[in-house]
């Protein structure tokens, strides 16, 4: 018999959640996603310190060379790292590559289109074509905005750390591709918030928020691609098969990989025709006044988005130390 992962690729399209390129390569997904925690876990991996010191070296030679502050190497090299494993991923996966843009810049819309358009330039300089790139971005309001102009230069964009129904319908409405809803995070908060250990896998209340994004998705025709994330367990997954994507963790691929038994479909676009699902008509008011009403929505983009910067801190950290290193043994 099939695994449920062989079962559910057949269904909904599987995207790896690391930075790990040896994860990627034994499971073999679509697509894969990154983010700063991600980048930060792997460039602590020894198999690649080359990596890191070659996103250094371009980075210093960028910044003015030899003589540039290691401030303003560090700042270049964060986004080069992000660029160095994109490239490296899609020699692997067949498709598309999520690289995230500094999460700080989450309520500054100009600043987070120019650095994607940076980010974005990078990738074309190494051969690679926007259309193998999604640049992550918040789903704030201004970050909502960001990627609308993107969309439209041709810049794909995958909105992150997105709770809410009027996150996802603000995407939609923008033309973004491709949206990633936390599963697990929105449990991980309904958890902490009513005292409840557990849920059942059908009343998890993240898989429950998928399911409502992506039934209103399909019953308005909108074009937006529904992935779910940050899952805490197989069953969240297997609740959520049909949906457009899953992007999963390697410890929770390798877990569906092993697990037999039929896996049927739970998202399927021919059952949301005969639902009565009312449409939204979003505008910014509305978007506020909608994520003032949600506290667990509210409550978590703000947390994510501390989570993300304290990362590329980290992360900062790490290749400012390392580009001591490198300046000493010279």
């Amino acid at each position: 018999m099939a695994s449920l992962l062989e079962q559910l690729k057949k269904m909904t399209v599987v995207v790896a959640d690391t930075g790990d390129i040896k994860s990627i390569e034994k499971f073999t997904p679509r697509d894969a996603t990154t983010n700063p925690s991600l980048i930060t876990a792997a460039a602590q991996m020894p198999e690649y310190a080359e990596v890191v010191d070659e996103a250094l070296r371009w980075s210093e030679q960028k910044a003015g060379g030899a003589s540039a502050s290691r401030d303003a190497v560090v700042k270049q090299a964060v986004d080069r790292l992000a660029v160095e494993f994109g490239v490296r991923i899609l020699k692997i996966v067949p498709k598309r590559v999520s690289t995230e843009v500094d999460a700080r810049l989450s309520f500054d819309t100009g600043a987070t289109v120019e650095k994607a358009r940076a980010l974005i330039a990078q990738y074309e300089a190494a051969g690679i074509g926007r259309d193998r790139v999604l640049i992550k971005i918040a789903s704030t309001w201004e970050g909502i905005k960001a990627g609308e102009i993107l969309e439209k230069e041709g810049i794909h964009c995958n909105l992150t750390l997105l709770f809410g129904l009027h996150q996802a319908i603000a995407c939609a409405e923008a033309g973004i591709t491709l949206i990633s809803p936390f599963v697990g995070r929105i449990l991980d908060w309904y958890k902490k918030s009513t005292g409840r250990a557990s849920y059942e896998p059908h009343e998890d209340p993240g898989v429950v928020s998928v399911t409502r994004i992506y039934e209103y998705f399909k019953k308005h025709g909108h074009k937006t691609e529904v992935m779910g994330a940050s899952f805490r367990n197989a069953g969240e997954i297997t609740e959520l098969a049909g949906c457009d994507l899953l992007t999963i963790a390697p410890a929770l691929l390798a877990e569906l990989d092993k697990a037999e038994g039929t896996l049927p479909r739970k998202l399927d676009p021919a059952a949301v025709a005969s639902k009565d699902i009312p449409r939204i008509a979003m505008d910014e008011a509305t978007f506020r006044k909608m994520h003032d009403a949600d506290a667990m929505a509210k409550d978590k983009l703000e947390e994510g988005i501390q989570g993300f910067s304290k990362a590329l801190v980290a992360l900062e950290t790490l290749l400012g130390e390392r580009l001591d290193a490198i300046r000493k043994a010279r």
